[in-house]
């Protein structure tokens, strides 16, 4: 009699959609790091890649060399994630290993969390928030906690023609905004129309903008996008907003003009160097700051979860891979 086939073994870094994981459970030996509330150490994430054929990654983990080298029989690393950026592509691809993402489904989370910053952040509704829980109530008509408007103001979006910068525009339309973008390449006049988009040079949308936004994404181009130059372009009442990618800002440049009230305050949802957060900014009170929770709703995170299994399973069926970002390694 033949011997049974030994299912393959799955290692998933933080626990996902159960129904994903009931996909992955009919046809391999599947585990998971328990702990939704941090992110796998190094140590314990390379050891038990050594013991798996597939990994389940998500964006935050920081699959490098030493992860993706941990086992030269490694069949696939296979990530919950739009793009793979925290993946080491190119030590994936000399080990002919297959790396997958996701399709781009986290626009209108993250648009509304974008705008929920800038809502936050202006009508200063996290300091309000504290000081309510506190018991103090200033009154109803009090200036203790002056704001600043968002309706009809300008709003400019850097990297901004994409998928999440158009549904930030249509946010910001219902809010009579004025919305200015900038990105390399401009969009087509049809395009902008249809989108409500005022394409301006860099420096203007800075320079006019009372909540700049950002939308890039994060290459070799893109680091530090904002740094002390432009900060000090922007009008010293505007607010910087950024869901993007944390190294697009550079850090320690914002948190000085925040320091010296070149700007009037920051919503913060990505980091220079997560899952770290700059000490200063977590002491501002003119900061609103959310740990990478774009994408976070259920709707989202159970379409990303089975679009990863949908990999997976194409590979375990010999069926050409549908989000594979190295293709190249099944010629090699």
């Amino acid at each position: 009699m033949p011997a049974k086939k030994a299912r393959p073994r799955i290692f998933v870094t933080q626990p996902i959609s159960e129904r994903a994981l009931a996909r992955l459970r009919a046809v391999a030996s599947v585990k998971v790091f328990p702990n939704s509330g941090r992110i796998i150490p190094k140590r314990t994430l390379i050891a038990e890649v050594r013991n798996a054929d597939i990994l389940f990654c998500l964006l935050h983990d920081a699959i490098d060399h030493d992860v993706v080298t941990a086992n030269p029989n490694l069949r696939l690393i296979a990530a919950q994630s739009i793009t793979p950026s925290n993946i080491d592509v190119a030590a994936a691809t000399g080990q002919r290993i297959p790396v997958t993402v996701t399709a781009p489904l986290t626009t209108e989370a993250t648009a509304d969390l974008n705008f929920g910053l800038m809502i936050a952040v202006a009508r200063r509704i996290v300091e309000g928030d504290r000081l309510a829980r506190t018991g103090k109530f200033p009154g109803g008509q009090s200036a203790y906690l002056m704001g600043s408007y968002v309706w009809g103001k300008t709003v400019g979006l850097i990297g901004g023609g994409g998928l999440i910068g158009k549904a930030v525009a249509r946010r910001a339309h219902g809010f009579s905004m004025r919305v200015l973008y900038w990105t390399p390449r401009r969009k087509s006049e049809h395009e902008e129309r249809e989108a409500g988009l005022t394409y301006v040079p860099f420096e203007r949308l800075l320079r006019e903008s009372d909540f700049v936004s950002m939308h890039s994404p994060f290459n070799k181009d893109t680091y530090h996008q904002i740094s002390v130059r432009e900060l000090r372009l922007m009008k010293k009442t505007a607010f910087l907003i950024n869901t993007a990618r944390g190294a697009i800002i550079d850090e320690a440049a914002l948190v000085r003009a925040l320091t010296r009230r070149k700007i009037a305050g920051a919503g913060l949802d990505v980091f220079e160097r997560e899952p770290k957060i700059d000490a200063a900014l977590k002491k501002m009170p003119n900061v609103v700051l959310t740990p990478h929770l774009g994408s976070a709703v259920p709707e989202v995170r159970e379409e990303m979860a089975n679009m990863v299994v949908d990999n997976i399973l194409a590979l375990l069926a010999g069926h050409k891979l549908p989000n594979c970002v190295n293709p190249q390694v099944f010629a090699l």
